[in-house]
């Protein structure tokens, strides 16, 4: 169970909206584009001036706003004949940016340390790109948890209110980055498992 699950519920509400913007010419592309670069903004904005505390209440809401557009950017694609393999590249690889990107204020502050989140950035790269091969092999685009895109999200975005609002940040928190180290290998894994075995189970 993952919260990718209550993904169609999400767009059930962001379907008027979504047909507004295709009627304004707005493309999926475009939308993807524009989530990607204000990820880097926000994510190197917040690390910079990482020292106010404040700053970390952009990110849960920024969050929230990016896992809006991801899933408009989809629907423009799927159901207003937008879809293209350009938008493909775009959508896997803007992702990864930026997850990295909006992990780089954790990756300043001393109690998780830079390393640590560096190896949650590239864990969370390495279960995306599982997701994605699945199609290579004969299966679908999977998105196996138990921490997934949307998972992760809430994840750090709940971390980064904490944060903001002057939560305290205790030495053993530092160990949160390895229990999400442990659970996005677990998603990588499940998500190899599962595209092996829907492949197999597939007619050839």
């Amino acid at each position: 169970m993952t919260l990718y699950e209550l993904k169609p519920r999400f767009q059930a509400l962001l379907r008027p909206l979504v047909a507004r913007l295709a009627a304004a010419g707005i493309t999926a592309n475009q939308v993807t584009i524009a989530a990607a670069i204000v990820s880097v903004v926000v994510g190197v904005g917040v690390a910079w001036g990482a020292d106010a505390r404040l700053l970390f209440l952009l990110l849960p809401v920024w969050l929230f706003v990016r896992m809006a557009l991801n899933a408009v950017d989809g629907m423009l694609a799927r159901e207003h004949g937008q879809k293209s393999r350009l938008g493909a590249y775009l959508n896997e690889l803007s992702d990864v940016v930026s997850d990295a990107a909006l992990l780089l204020p954790f990756a300043v502050l001393p109690v998780f340390g830079a390393i640590a989140v560096a190896v949650v950035a590239v864990l969370a790269a390495l279960s995306e790109l599982a997701g994605v091969l699945g199609q290579t092999v004969g299966a679908s685009r999977r998105y196996d948890g138990p921490l997934g895109k949307s998972d992760r999200a809430f994840v750090f975005g709940a971390l980064a209110f904490w944060i903001g609002v002057g939560g305290p940040l205790p030495g053993w928190l530092f160990w949160l980055m390895p229990v999400i180290a442990v659970a996005l290998t677990l998603t990588t894994i499940n998500r190899v498992r599962a595209g092996l075995a829907e492949a197999a189970a597939r007619p050839s």
